[in-house]
């Protein structure tokens, strides 16, 4: 392994606080610096995890000139502007989900990134959690076959969530269910069609102009004949936190539980009918990680019942997927590679659910992914 050290300042320190630690351990970075505006806060946790540099201002942490990286963990409406400020300001960046809020700020961050050949990766915590991986081990052993159906979801209750959330439209925070349907294969989506589908209540409604309880998306794969159905909810709408992945496929499919801690159920075709299902734990995958930060697969920051964070115990733990994350975001920047997602992938996951929202307020129409988002 390499001996280079990338050094890295976290954003954000509510649910980024998850990934002090695992950036002290990895062998490749050195966590420099950590910012938030609430000074009290930022000095707590700074001292806590013994780190010198602190900073309450975006703008001034981007002037440092030790920083090589930053890793974005603030509220939605803000990842787009301070991604761009960042590359600008010529650091690496990697930023927690969604990319950006509008198609013209995942032009610009793809933009910035094609001028400055600096490296953007979405922290896409679905891509890398175990039971993705699971099933991404079974399409590459081409244990699937030939896949023939992606399918996803992602519902939770969003009463009681903070400022911006409140109404939001199901598909502007899609890429949970986004994300894995096209990076299994590496596809790319080519258009989408939406259908919103119930109504939330009135006091949401005028947030955003949004009235659907839930929005389904059918994506086309783009030079494939594969397509995808996701589908969303965040108000009014009964149902335990999920987020699913399904993948079907000609020889094996894999299906998610329809109750959290369930075992997966894998279907193997041809076996007679009552032996095609058989329910299958997935594997931890922290044997693709450095051995300095394997643990932080099953543990975190947050484990601690006063620390727990909304995302990370309603996510039930967002499968283990924090340190493959940064290791990935470390050694692509080591090696001088892309990540995945790099900026187009996370532009192409990223616009589908904001083109997708369009495309249910105008009825379903196909709305085309703009070229920008593609390879």
């Amino acid at each position: 392994m390499s001996t280079k050290k990338v050094n890295v300042a976290i954003i954000g320190l509510g649910f980024g606080a998850e990934f002090i630690p695992i950036y002290q351990k990895h062998p490749n970075a050195n966590l420099i610096a950590v910012c938030q505006r609430n000074e009290t806060k930022l000095n707590e946790l700074a001292d806590t995890f013994n780190i010198e540099k602190r900073y309450t201002s975006y703008e001034e942490l981007l002037k440092d000139p030790d920083i090589d990286a930053v890793h974005i963990n603030t509220p939605i409406p803000n990842h787009g502007e301070q991604s761009i400020k960042a590359l600008k300001a010529g650091k690496h960046v990697a930023c927690t989900v969604p990319m950006a809020t509008s198609v013209e700020e995942c032009e610009e961050i793809v933009r910035l990134t094609q001028e400055t050949g600096l490296t953007y990766m979405m922290m896409e915590t679905v891509v890398y959690a175990r039971e993705f991986l699971f099933m991404k081990e079974l399409y590459e052993n081409g244990e699937l076959g030939k896949v023939q159906f992606l399918k996803a979801s992602h519902q939770q209750d969003m009463d009681g969530w903070p400022n911006y959330w409140p109404g939001l439209p199901p598909m502007h925070y899609a890429t949970h269910c986004v994300g894995p349907v096209l990076a299994l294969t590496k596809g790319e989506a080519e258009y989408v069609s939406c259908f919103g589908s119930g109504t939330i209540r009135e006091e949401l409604i005028k947030e955003y102009n949004s009235p659907y309880a839930v929005e389904t998306t059918h994506i086309k794969f783009k030079d494939s004949d594969l397509s995808a159905q996701v589908y969303r909810s965040l108000f009014d709408v009964a149902r335990q936190y999920r987020e699913s992945f399904e993948v079907y496929g000609s020889k094996k499919s894999v299906e998610w539980p329809l109750i959290e801690g369930k075992p997966l159920v894998v279907h193997t075709a041809k076996k007679p009918e009552p032996e095609i299902p058989e329910e299958v734990e997935s594997p931890d995958y922290a044997k693709l990680l450095p051995k300095e930060i394997q643990h932080f697969t099953t543990q975190g920051v947050y484990d601690s019942d006063e620390n727990e964070h909304l995302s990370f115990t309603q996510g039930a733990g967002h499968g283990g997927s924090h340190p493959h994350l940064v290791h990935e975001f470390v050694e692509a920047l080591v090696e001088g590679r892309a990540p995945y997602p790099n900026a187009k992938q996370s532009a192409n996951i990223t616009c589908v659910g904001i083109l997708a929202h369009e495309s249910a307020q105008k009825g379903g129409e196909i709305i085309k992914l703009p070229e920008f988002t593609f390879s």
